[in-house]
């Protein structure tokens, strides 16, 4: 298997698991940002990492999304 393969997989979410997730700080839905590996959540301004598939959604986790990500997710 490649490595461009194997990162396809660990960066992949579950479609439902994504229905049912909700940012941990504001309860709103996240937004999947499948080229980064992460779930954005709008209101708290922050990006929870994937990693191995999993998503980690502890706020300590998270980074800040920046001016430029913000943004784009009012689009």
């Amino acid at each position: 298997m490649s490595e461009e393969t194997k990162q396809i997989i660990q960066s992949s979410i579950d479609p439902k698991l994504l229905e049912i997730l909700v940012c941990p700080v504001t309860r709103e839905t996240l937004v999947y940002d499948k080229e980064a590996g992460e779930l954005l959540s709008r209101g708290a301004q922050l990006a929870y990492p994937i990693r191995d598939g999993i998503p980690i959604m502890l706020p300590d986790e998270a980074r800040s999304l920046n001016d430029d990500e913000i943004l784009k997710l009012d689009r």
